[in-house]
Protein backbone atom coordinates (compact mmCIF):
# COMPACT_ATOMS: atom_id res chain seq x y z
CA UNK A 1 0.00 0.00 0.00
CA UNK A 2 1.05 3.77 -0.76
CA UNK A 3 1.53 6.06 1.61
CA UNK A 4 0.93 9.72 1.55
CA UNK A 5 2.56 11.61 -0.88
CA UNK A 6 1.19 15.06 0.18
CA UNK A 7 5.21 16.04 0.69
CA UNK A 8 5.61 15.88 -3.54
CA UNK A 9 3.21 18.49 -4.08
CA UNK A 10 2.77 21.87 -3.34
CA UNK A 11 -0.41 22.32 -1.96
CA UNK A 12 -1.92 24.82 0.73
CA UNK A 13 -1.75 23.33 4.01
CA UNK A 14 -5.53 24.74 5.06
CA UNK A 15 -6.94 23.24 2.18
CA UNK A 16 -9.03 19.60 1.33
CA UNK A 17 -8.48 19.10 -1.99
CA UNK A 18 -10.55 16.04 -3.60
CA UNK A 19 -11.05 17.28 -7.15
CA UNK A 20 -7.94 16.07 -8.91
CA UNK A 21 -10.65 15.59 -11.73
CA UNK A 22 -10.58 18.80 -12.18
CA UNK A 23 -6.81 19.60 -12.24
CA UNK A 24 -3.79 18.01 -10.47
CA UNK A 25 -1.73 20.01 -8.28
CA UNK A 26 1.56 20.47 -9.85
CA UNK A 27 4.88 18.13 -8.74
CA UNK A 28 7.42 19.78 -7.05
CA UNK A 29 9.66 18.04 -9.47
CA UNK A 30 7.73 18.59 -12.25
CA UNK A 31 7.85 22.42 -11.35
CA UNK A 32 11.64 22.49 -11.10
CA UNK A 33 12.04 20.86 -14.50
CA UNK A 34 9.45 23.39 -15.95
CA UNK A 35 11.94 26.49 -14.35
CA UNK A 36 14.53 24.77 -15.59
CA UNK A 37 13.58 24.62 -19.33
CA UNK A 38 11.80 27.94 -19.21
CA UNK A 39 15.69 29.62 -18.98
CA UNK A 40 17.04 27.18 -21.45
CA UNK A 41 15.51 29.80 -24.08
CA UNK A 42 18.33 32.60 -22.31
CA UNK A 43 20.28 30.87 -24.43
CA UNK A 44 19.10 29.52 -27.82
CA UNK A 45 22.61 28.41 -29.24
CA UNK A 46 22.69 25.61 -26.15
CA UNK A 47 19.19 24.06 -27.76
CA UNK A 48 20.87 21.61 -30.57
CA UNK A 49 18.63 19.64 -32.93
CA UNK A 50 18.38 16.79 -31.42
CA UNK A 51 16.93 18.20 -28.43
CA UNK A 52 13.82 18.79 -30.41
CA UNK A 53 13.33 15.03 -30.59
CA UNK A 54 15.18 13.73 -27.39
CA UNK A 55 12.30 14.47 -24.61
CA UNK A 56 9.14 13.36 -26.92
CA UNK A 57 10.66 10.32 -27.35
CA UNK A 58 11.56 9.37 -23.90
CA UNK A 59 7.89 10.68 -23.29
CA UNK A 60 6.49 8.49 -25.61
CA UNK A 61 8.66 5.50 -23.63
CA UNK A 62 7.33 6.59 -20.24
CA UNK A 63 3.76 6.97 -21.39
CA UNK A 64 4.23 3.40 -23.32
CA UNK A 65 4.92 1.64 -20.16
CA UNK A 66 2.31 3.41 -18.40
CA UNK A 67 -0.23 1.66 -20.60
CA UNK A 68 1.16 -1.54 -21.65
CA UNK A 69 1.60 -0.06 -25.66
CA UNK A 70 4.47 -2.54 -26.93
CA UNK A 71 5.20 0.58 -29.93
CA UNK A 72 6.27 4.10 -28.65
CA UNK A 73 5.31 4.95 -32.06
CA UNK A 74 1.89 4.78 -31.91
CA UNK A 75 2.15 7.22 -29.35
CA UNK A 76 1.99 11.17 -29.87
CA UNK A 77 1.83 14.63 -28.07
CA UNK A 78 -1.40 16.36 -28.57
CA UNK A 79 -2.39 19.54 -26.77
CA UNK A 80 -5.53 18.73 -26.07
CA UNK A 81 -8.23 16.03 -26.20
CA UNK A 82 -10.48 17.90 -28.85
CA UNK A 83 -7.35 17.95 -31.02
CA UNK A 84 -6.49 14.27 -30.79
CA UNK A 85 -10.28 13.30 -31.21
CA UNK A 86 -9.83 15.51 -34.47
CA UNK A 87 -7.35 13.33 -35.89
CA UNK A 88 -9.82 10.59 -35.16
CA UNK A 89 -12.94 12.57 -36.80
CA UNK A 90 -10.82 13.27 -39.80
CA UNK A 91 -10.27 9.64 -40.59
CA UNK A 92 -13.05 7.25 -39.65
CA UNK A 93 -15.08 5.33 -42.16
CA UNK A 94 -18.52 6.13 -41.35
CA UNK A 95 -21.40 7.53 -43.75
CA UNK A 96 -25.48 7.57 -43.96
CA UNK A 97 -27.20 4.36 -42.63
CA UNK A 98 -24.33 3.78 -40.18
CA UNK A 99 -24.66 5.25 -36.72
CA UNK A 100 -22.25 6.05 -33.71
CA UNK A 101 -22.26 5.55 -30.06
CA UNK A 102 -21.59 7.75 -27.01
CA UNK A 103 -22.38 7.42 -23.72
CA UNK A 104 -25.34 9.82 -22.33
CA UNK A 105 -23.78 13.31 -20.51
CA UNK A 106 -20.10 12.32 -21.54
CA UNK A 107 -17.47 15.13 -21.93
CA UNK A 108 -18.20 17.72 -24.45
CA UNK A 109 -14.86 17.23 -25.85
CA UNK A 110 -15.45 13.34 -26.43
CA UNK A 111 -18.78 14.64 -28.31
CA UNK A 112 -18.68 17.49 -30.42
CA UNK A 113 -16.33 16.34 -32.82
CA UNK A 114 -18.81 13.11 -33.41
CA UNK A 115 -21.85 15.47 -33.46
CA UNK A 116 -20.31 17.37 -36.41
CA UNK A 117 -18.94 14.15 -38.04
CA UNK A 118 -22.68 12.65 -38.14
CA UNK A 119 -24.24 15.90 -39.58
CA UNK A 120 -21.63 16.05 -41.92
CA UNK A 121 -22.07 12.53 -43.36
CA UNK A 122 -25.56 11.63 -42.91
CA UNK A 123 -24.69 9.09 -39.56
CA UNK A 124 -26.67 8.56 -36.86
CA UNK A 125 -25.21 9.71 -33.49
CA UNK A 126 -26.52 7.39 -30.68
CA UNK A 127 -26.52 8.73 -27.00
CA UNK A 128 -26.67 6.06 -24.75
CA UNK A 129 -28.39 7.28 -21.35
CA UNK A 130 -28.22 5.16 -18.04
CA UNK A 131 -31.41 3.86 -16.43
CA UNK A 132 -33.68 5.93 -14.28
CA UNK A 133 -32.96 3.53 -11.10
CA UNK A 134 -30.07 3.94 -9.32
CA UNK A 135 -29.84 0.35 -8.18
CA UNK A 136 -27.71 -1.71 -10.26
CA UNK A 137 -27.11 1.39 -12.64
CA UNK A 138 -23.80 0.92 -13.74
CA UNK A 139 -24.24 -2.56 -14.80
CA UNK A 140 -27.34 -1.43 -16.84
CA UNK A 141 -25.82 1.10 -18.42
CA UNK A 142 -23.10 -1.05 -19.89
CA UNK A 143 -25.51 -3.38 -21.12
CA UNK A 144 -27.32 -0.76 -22.70
CA UNK A 145 -24.25 0.75 -24.67
CA UNK A 146 -23.46 -3.18 -25.36
CA UNK A 147 -27.08 -3.80 -26.72
CA UNK A 148 -26.82 -0.52 -28.71
CA UNK A 149 -24.07 -1.58 -31.17
CA UNK A 150 -25.24 -3.25 -34.04
CA UNK A 151 -23.96 -3.88 -37.69
CA UNK A 152 -24.59 0.06 -38.99
CA UNK A 153 -22.21 0.91 -35.42
CA UNK A 154 -19.04 1.85 -36.84
CA UNK A 155 -17.38 3.62 -33.88
CA UNK A 156 -18.36 3.44 -30.02
CA UNK A 157 -16.28 6.86 -28.33
CA UNK A 158 -16.41 6.45 -24.31
CA UNK A 159 -14.07 7.28 -21.27
CA UNK A 160 -13.09 4.03 -19.33
CA UNK A 161 -14.75 6.16 -16.41
CA UNK A 162 -17.69 8.42 -16.78
CA UNK A 163 -16.50 11.66 -15.65
CA UNK A 164 -19.48 13.06 -13.89
CA UNK A 165 -19.38 9.75 -11.54
CA UNK A 166 -16.27 7.50 -12.07
CA UNK A 167 -19.05 5.17 -13.79
CA UNK A 168 -17.01 2.41 -14.86
CA UNK A 169 -17.31 1.02 -18.62
CA UNK A 170 -16.69 -2.25 -19.59
CA UNK A 171 -14.16 -1.87 -22.68
CA UNK A 172 -13.15 -5.62 -22.56
CA UNK A 173 -17.06 -6.68 -23.47
CA UNK A 174 -17.62 -2.94 -25.80
CA UNK A 175 -14.61 -4.48 -27.66
CA UNK A 176 -15.38 -7.69 -28.13
CA UNK A 177 -18.93 -6.30 -29.76
CA UNK A 178 -17.17 -3.94 -31.62
CA UNK A 179 -14.76 -6.54 -33.07
CA UNK A 180 -17.98 -8.53 -33.89
CA UNK A 181 -19.37 -5.90 -36.33
CA UNK A 182 -16.53 -3.76 -37.28
CA UNK A 183 -16.88 -0.88 -35.47
CA UNK A 184 -13.91 0.87 -33.94
CA UNK A 185 -13.14 2.18 -30.33
CA UNK A 186 -12.13 5.62 -29.46
CA UNK A 187 -11.57 5.94 -25.36
CA UNK A 188 -10.87 9.12 -23.58
CA UNK A 189 -8.79 8.54 -20.95
CA UNK A 190 -8.44 11.86 -19.88
CA UNK A 191 -10.51 10.68 -16.60
CA UNK A 192 -9.00 7.36 -15.85
CA UNK A 193 -5.10 6.77 -17.11
CA UNK A 194 -2.75 7.32 -14.28
CA UNK A 195 -4.92 6.85 -11.35
CA UNK A 196 -6.58 3.46 -12.90
CA UNK A 197 -4.65 0.68 -14.94
CA UNK A 198 -5.25 0.84 -18.71
CA UNK A 199 -3.74 -1.58 -20.96
CA UNK A 200 -3.99 -1.51 -24.68
CA UNK A 201 -2.89 -4.99 -25.32
CA UNK A 202 -5.89 -5.99 -23.25
CA UNK A 203 -8.47 -3.64 -24.74
CA UNK A 204 -6.86 -3.04 -27.93
CA UNK A 205 -8.50 0.77 -28.93
CA UNK A 206 -8.23 2.50 -31.75
CA UNK A 207 -7.46 5.43 -30.32
CA UNK A 208 -7.06 6.57 -26.83
CA UNK A 209 -6.59 10.45 -25.95
CA UNK A 210 -5.54 11.59 -22.64
CA UNK A 211 -5.33 15.43 -21.18
CA UNK A 212 -2.06 15.78 -19.41
CA UNK A 213 -3.24 17.90 -16.65
CA UNK A 214 -5.47 15.90 -14.77
CA UNK A 215 -4.69 12.15 -13.33
CA UNK A 216 -1.14 12.20 -15.38
CA UNK A 217 -0.10 15.08 -13.08
CA UNK A 218 1.15 16.88 -15.63
CA UNK A 219 0.73 21.00 -17.05
CA UNK A 220 -2.07 22.53 -19.41
CA UNK A 221 -2.07 22.27 -22.62
CA UNK A 222 -0.23 19.38 -23.37
CA UNK A 223 -1.48 15.69 -23.44
CA UNK A 224 -0.73 12.29 -25.02
CA UNK A 225 -2.45 10.13 -27.75
CA UNK A 226 -2.49 6.78 -28.60
CA UNK A 227 -3.73 5.62 -32.74
CA UNK A 228 -3.54 1.94 -33.61
CA UNK A 229 -3.24 0.13 -36.69
CA UNK A 230 -6.63 1.83 -37.86
CA UNK A 231 -5.02 5.57 -38.27
CA UNK A 232 -2.09 3.96 -40.14
CA UNK A 233 -2.68 5.34 -43.45
CA UNK A 234 -5.08 8.13 -42.30
CA UNK A 235 -4.44 12.27 -43.01
CA UNK A 236 -3.81 14.71 -40.19
CA UNK A 237 -5.46 17.47 -39.02
CA UNK A 238 -1.93 19.32 -39.45
CA UNK A 239 1.10 18.96 -41.78
CA UNK A 240 4.00 19.66 -39.24
CA UNK A 241 7.38 19.63 -40.78
CA UNK A 242 8.63 17.57 -37.86
CA UNK A 243 6.06 14.57 -38.30
CA UNK A 244 7.85 14.10 -41.97
CA UNK A 245 10.10 11.54 -42.73
CA UNK A 246 14.00 12.55 -42.25
CA UNK A 247 12.92 15.42 -40.25
CA UNK A 248 15.76 14.89 -38.08
CA UNK A 249 18.05 16.21 -40.84
CA UNK A 250 17.53 19.93 -40.78
CA UNK A 251 20.26 21.15 -43.45
CA UNK A 252 17.95 18.60 -45.68
CA UNK A 253 14.14 19.95 -44.61
CA UNK A 254 14.08 21.52 -48.49
CA UNK A 255 13.93 18.24 -49.90
CA UNK A 256 10.09 17.75 -48.85
CA UNK A 257 9.10 14.51 -48.03
CA UNK A 258 5.91 12.98 -49.07
CA UNK A 259 6.10 10.24 -46.05
CA UNK A 260 5.38 10.38 -42.82
CA UNK A 261 7.40 9.23 -39.90
CA UNK A 262 6.76 6.03 -38.60
CA UNK A 263 3.59 4.55 -36.66
CA UNK A 264 1.49 7.57 -36.04
CA UNK A 265 3.82 10.31 -35.59
CA UNK A 266 1.86 12.11 -38.16
CA UNK A 267 -0.59 12.95 -35.97
CA UNK A 268 1.35 14.60 -33.58
CA UNK A 269 0.63 18.46 -32.66
CA UNK A 270 3.37 21.22 -34.51
CA UNK A 271 6.10 22.11 -32.35
CA UNK A 272 5.32 18.92 -30.09
CA UNK A 273 9.22 19.61 -28.84
CA UNK A 274 7.83 22.16 -26.50
CA UNK A 275 10.62 22.53 -24.20
CA UNK A 276 9.25 23.73 -20.97
CA UNK A 277 5.52 21.41 -20.93
CA UNK A 278 7.47 17.95 -22.33
CA UNK A 279 10.20 17.66 -19.61
CA UNK A 280 7.34 18.61 -16.76
CA UNK A 281 5.02 16.15 -18.37
CA UNK A 282 7.47 13.61 -18.85
CA UNK A 283 8.98 14.23 -15.52
CA UNK A 284 5.13 13.27 -13.98
CA UNK A 285 4.94 10.20 -16.16
CA UNK A 286 8.32 8.99 -14.89
CA UNK A 287 6.96 9.57 -10.81
CA UNK A 288 3.18 7.58 -11.89
CA UNK A 289 5.58 4.55 -13.07
CA UNK A 290 7.59 4.71 -9.90
CA UNK A 291 4.09 5.10 -7.88
CA UNK A 292 2.35 2.01 -10.30
CA UNK A 293 -0.87 2.89 -11.32
CA UNK A 294 -2.64 0.04 -9.49
CA UNK A 295 -1.47 1.13 -6.16
CA UNK A 296 -2.77 4.48 -6.72
CA UNK A 297 -6.09 2.84 -7.13
CA UNK A 298 -5.94 0.88 -4.46
CA UNK A 299 -4.81 3.97 -2.44
CA UNK A 300 -7.79 5.76 -3.44
CA UNK A 301 -10.11 3.01 -2.44
CA UNK A 302 -8.39 2.77 0.99
CA UNK A 303 -8.67 6.27 1.64
CA UNK A 304 -12.27 6.56 0.90
CA UNK A 305 -13.75 3.31 1.73
CA UNK A 306 -15.25 4.46 5.49
CA UNK A 307 -16.33 7.95 3.80
CA UNK A 308 -18.31 6.26 1.31
CA UNK A 309 -20.33 4.01 3.63
CA UNK A 310 -20.63 6.44 5.88
CA UNK A 311 -22.59 8.19 2.93
CA UNK A 312 -24.91 5.95 2.03
CA UNK A 313 -26.01 5.21 6.06
CA UNK A 314 -27.25 9.01 6.02
CA UNK A 315 -29.11 8.20 2.55
CA UNK A 316 -26.37 9.79 -0.43
CA UNK A 317 -26.81 7.36 -3.64
CA UNK A 318 -23.23 6.32 -4.88
CA UNK A 319 -22.89 3.81 -7.41
CA UNK A 320 -21.49 -0.37 -5.93
CA UNK A 321 -17.86 -0.44 -5.95
CA UNK A 322 -18.01 -3.34 -9.11
CA UNK A 323 -19.15 -0.73 -11.20
CA UNK A 324 -17.41 2.67 -10.48
CA UNK A 325 -13.64 3.54 -9.82
CA UNK A 326 -11.92 4.49 -6.82
CA UNK A 327 -10.32 7.61 -7.49
CA UNK A 328 -13.08 9.45 -8.75
CA UNK A 329 -16.99 8.61 -7.86
CA UNK A 330 -20.39 10.45 -7.63
CA UNK A 331 -22.33 11.61 -5.09
CA UNK A 332 -26.09 11.99 -5.67
CA UNK A 333 -28.03 13.72 -2.72
CA UNK A 334 -31.13 12.22 -2.11
CA UNK A 335 -32.86 15.07 0.02
CA UNK A 336 -30.10 16.84 0.92
CA UNK A 337 -29.53 20.38 0.03
CA UNK A 338 -26.94 20.93 -2.48
CA UNK A 339 -26.61 24.77 -1.80
CA UNK A 340 -26.23 23.82 1.98
CA UNK A 341 -23.62 21.73 1.33
CA UNK A 342 -21.38 24.05 -1.24
CA UNK A 343 -21.71 26.47 1.64
CA UNK A 344 -20.22 24.53 3.86
CA UNK A 345 -17.56 22.55 1.56
CA UNK A 346 -16.41 26.41 1.17
CA UNK A 347 -16.32 27.65 4.05
CA UNK A 348 -14.52 24.65 5.17
CA UNK A 349 -11.57 24.85 2.34
CA UNK A 350 -12.91 21.85 1.13
CA UNK A 351 -12.81 21.22 -2.51
CA UNK A 352 -14.89 19.27 -4.83
CA UNK A 353 -16.77 19.45 -8.00
CA UNK A 354 -20.42 19.59 -8.74
CA UNK A 355 -21.25 17.61 -11.98
CA UNK A 356 -24.86 17.82 -13.36
CA UNK A 357 -26.84 16.13 -10.48
CA UNK A 358 -23.46 14.82 -8.54
CA UNK A 359 -21.07 15.90 -6.08
CA UNK A 360 -17.75 14.69 -7.87
CA UNK A 361 -15.45 13.38 -4.94
CA UNK A 362 -11.68 12.83 -6.81
CA UNK A 363 -8.92 12.24 -4.37
CA UNK A 364 -5.69 11.27 -5.30
CA UNK A 365 -1.99 10.56 -3.65
CA UNK A 366 -1.70 13.91 -1.62
CA UNK A 367 -4.88 13.23 0.39
CA UNK A 368 -5.34 10.72 3.30
CA UNK A 369 -8.29 8.86 4.63
CA UNK A 370 -8.94 11.64 7.60
CA UNK A 371 -9.48 14.06 4.61
CA UNK A 372 -12.12 12.10 3.19
CA UNK A 373 -14.25 11.74 6.54
CA UNK A 374 -13.51 15.02 6.97
CA UNK A 375 -15.88 15.86 3.92
CA UNK A 376 -18.21 12.95 4.45
CA UNK A 377 -18.94 13.95 8.47
CA UNK A 378 -19.65 17.95 6.65
CA UNK A 379 -21.84 17.05 4.03
CA UNK A 380 -24.04 14.82 6.43
CA UNK A 381 -24.77 16.87 9.00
Amino acid sequence: MLTCKRSAFTLPPRITYLNCGYMSPQLKDAEKVGIRNLRRKRNPAAIKPEDFFSDTELLRQEFGTLIHADDPKRIVVVPSVSYGMANVARNLKIGRGDNMIVAAEQFPSNYYPWQRLCEETGAQLKSIAPPEEFSGRGQKWNERILDAIDIHTKAVALGHVHWVDGTLFDLMAIRRRTREVGAALIIDGTQSVGALPFDVQAFQPDALVCAGYKWLLGPYSTGLAYYGEYFDHGKPIEESWLNRAHSEQFSQLTNYQSTYQAGALRYEVGEHSNFVLVPMLLKSIQQLNRWGVANIQEYCGHISREATLTLRDKGFLIEDEAHRAKHLFGIRLGQHDPEKIKTQLLKNNIYVSFRGNAIRVAPNVYNTEKDLKKFATLISR
